[in-house]
């Protein structure tokens, strides 16, 4: 098996209850480098959180393995971050307390206080939230929470972040600047990240790779289209570009063909 940053090595999940088995992904195969950003796309039902979850560390692999810098992921850890649809804060402390309980979890016993302090800040300015860092989730906007969500999950300096439709509740404004965010953070910092969308546009625009999902149950990977994109991307000149068009069109018709095959069933 050739070294890859992060190794999803034929992984299969299935879930049982009531002494019935259903097999939600089957022999999933990936390899991610380090500094990409892939997309995970297809219809609901066809397994993408569940694989975002195996990830995460959050639900076992029932066949195969999941490897981060060859070691094997069995449990959640602070070297992978998720930033969930639901802004996920608590509503009790500040937006700075939000991140803070991150940072403290993660270098309470390599950092200083200032310096955790000064990290908190700086992951603030990163998605342009320091303004409010004393308000509460419940003063603050939808796209501003998920600004917060984003900067809690930066701020455990993961090796991997794994976005969960993190702009599938929003409006089409604010998702557009948050998008541009999350490319300018990524040009910055050059993490690697994990997206499940169902956006077309979105996973075009983001991305290096795009991971297209066949339909579930026993859901695997039917395609994956790599991005011929320079970085960096301005969404209003790549409406006309033939790559951003022809990427468009491939994950477009890969998605239309599975639609028949759901509506034919």
């Amino acid at each position: 098996m050739t070294y890859s940053y992060l190794k999803v090595d034929h992984v299969a999940k299935s879930f049982s209850r009531s002494g019935s088995t259903t097999e939600v992904l089957t022999d999933v195969d990936l390899a991610i480098e380090k500094g990409q950003f892939v997309s995970i796309i297809g219809h609901s039902g066809c397994g993408k959180s569940t694989l975002l979850n195996l990830i995460a560390g959050l639900t076992p692999v029932t066949f195969g393995a999941i490897l981060l810098e060859d070691r094997e992921v069995n449990s959640p850890g602070p070297d992978r971050a998720i930033v969930f649809q639901n802004h996920s804060l608590l509503p009790w402390l500040t937006v700075y307390g939000n991140v803070r309980l991150a940072v403290d979890k993660v270098f309470g016993g390599t950092k200083s206080r200032a310096e955790r302090h000064r990290w908190c800040m700086h992951n603030l300015d990163l998605v342009q939230m320091s303004h409010a860092k004393d308000k509460r989730p419940s003063e603050i906007s939808g796209g501003m929470k998920q600004r917060v969500g984003l900067a809690r999950a930066l701020a455990m300096e993961p090796k991997v972040l794994l976005l969960d439709e993190p702009f599938g509740a929003l409006d089409a404004l604010t998702r557009a600047h948050l998008q541009d965010s999350v490319m300018r953070i990524h040009a910055t910092l050059g993490n690697t990240v994990i997206m499940i969308t169902h956006d077309v546009d979105e996973a075009v625009l983001l991305s290096d790779r795009i991971v297209m999902m066949t339909n579930g149950p026993a859901a695997r990977i039917g395609e994956v289209l790599e991005v011929p994109l320079a970085r960096p991307r301005q969404r209003l000149e790549l409406a006309a570009d033939p790559a951003y068009i022809h990427s468009r069109e491939m994950v477009l018709k890969f998605l239309y063909e599975r639609h028949r095959f759901v509506e034919a069933a």
